[in-house]
């Protein structure tokens, strides 16, 4: 099982509102930790945000997070709407 952090003091914000404010995230996110690549319609991203991944927490909510695998770590960049892939 993975476990998750966050890279920034406003990921970490970000991550929290999201987790408080609305009902089922936190255990989407136990189902993300068991496999962050497969869970939650989590794929891989190209680009500008190539290395990161991202998945769904809601119909609006968006989290963008890179996979340690070597730590087993989820190490969240940013959370938000569709807004967050700019």
């Amino acid at each position: 099982m993975y476990k998750s952090s966050t890279r920034s003091k406003r990921a970490e914000k970000q991550f929290y509102n999201v987790i408080n404010s609305r009902e089922g995230v936190a255990e989407k996110l136990e189902k993300l930790k068991n496999d962050p690549r497969r869970e939650l319609d989590a794929h891989k991203l190209k680009g500008k945000l190539e290395g990161k991944w991202s998945c769904s927490l809601g119909y609006d909510i968006r989290m963008l997070y890179e996979i340690d695998d070597e730590n087993k770590e989820i190490v969240v960049v940013t959370v938000g709407s569709h807004k967050i892939y700019r």
